[in-house]
């Protein structure tokens, strides 16, 4: 830890103490100093987040961590996110684990909080440039949505595609990697005809609902819709069963929280890609502890793995049905 007592302090705090153990955090340390980690979500109410600060918790208690949690007002407040990675500098973290809103706009504080020797780690999201956080512990987003192009393409079984994609906002790589890896899975290119509409809706599921509306005004023959994650796809479903065609288009997500489980299960999503929130986290907490007790950095990126659900197999395309899902889920 960064914050140390001075020798003679240290002897009267051992002498107090009754003996020489610290509290894992380094040796020459106050018995009763606690190394405290950072969490910055993108929002506090989104399941997937709150799944990831249990997962913070539990790894926080199991490590001897005291964990500090913020998060923005809304997806995309970096504002919020910047002055929390402030206010854990100034409190003295060992390290900052954060799924930044805006990538590029967040790289600024990110650098002044590992100039001043804070580690910080990207979850689920990475910065642009990637490389501006230490590590990244995350699903691999473009494996995520190239799963689900792989699944829409073989389950169209040659039947030309109308496709809508239903994003989630420029400039969020989380995003672009998903719907790049989408489009290789189905095997088309940016542009191509058969992307008869795009629209962004913030992951958010009112705006997927308005998004699929917007879509079907354009372009009313669609049978094949990518969304961003789960809630975008519920509305996009409300959407396609006001105009009776819920159960003749194709739709396909990512996340794998319960409520999207269970629409898989329900038939309202063909396929999703499930990732993993808590152990995203429970391997950040435990990079950070590591760097506390012994000063180890984490670098790089850590697979955080990604499993694609679906009930209804199709040939080529490797999947684990609802049962599984439910059992691996979140929210």
């Amino acid at each position: 830890m960064k914050a140390r007592l001075s020798a003679g302090l240290l002897a009267a705090a051992l002498l107090a103490a009754g003996c020489g153990s610290d509290d894992g955090g380094g040796s020459g340390q106050q018995a009763a100093t606690t190394a405290k980690v950072g969490l910055i979500t993108k929002t506090e109410t989104n399941p997937f987040f709150v799944k990831m600060k249990e997962g913070a918790q539990k790894s926080a208690q199991a490590n001897g961590m005291e964990l500090m949690t913020a998060a923005g007002k809304f997806d995309g407040d970096n504002a919020s996110q910047i002055t929390a990675i402030e206010n854990m500098v100034a409190a003295g973290v060992e390290g900052i684990l954060i799924t930044p809103s805006d990538t590029k706009a967040i790289v600024p504080a990110v650098k002044k909080a590992r100039d001043a020797g804070v580690l910080v780690i990207a979850l689920d999201t990475p910065t642009d440039p990637q490389d501006a956080t230490d590590a990244l512990f995350a699903t691999d987003n473009f494996k995520a949505g190239e799963l689900i192009g792989q699944y829409a393409k073989a389950a169209m079984a040659g039947k030309p595609a109308k496709i809508a994609t239903l994003d989630l906002a420029p400039g969020i790589t989380v995003g672009q990697l998903r719907h790049d890896g989408f489009l290789k899975g189905f095997g088309v290119a940016e542009g191509d005809p058969s992307i008869v509409c795009s629209q962004d809706t913030r992951g958010d599921q009112s705006k997927g609902q308005t998004a699929m509306e917007n879509c079907l005004q354009k372009a009313p023959d669609i049978n094949v819709v990518y969304t961003i994650n789960e809630p975008a796809a519920l509305g996009a479903h409300t959407a396609l069963k006001a105009k009776g065609r819920e159960k003749d288009v194709l739709v396909v997500s990512v996340d794998g929280g319960c409520t999207g489980v269970k629409a898989v299960q329900s038939g309202q999503i063909a396929a999703t890609s499930q990732q993993y929130p808590l152990k995203m986290a429970e391997d950040g907490v435990k990079a950070v502890a590591d760097f506390a007790k012994g000063g180890k950095k984490a670098a790089g990126y850590t697979d955080t793995g990604v499993t694609l659900i679906s009930d209804k197999a199709v040939d080529g395309v490797e999947a684990k049905d609802t049962a599984f899902g439910l059992a691996n889920c979140w929210g």
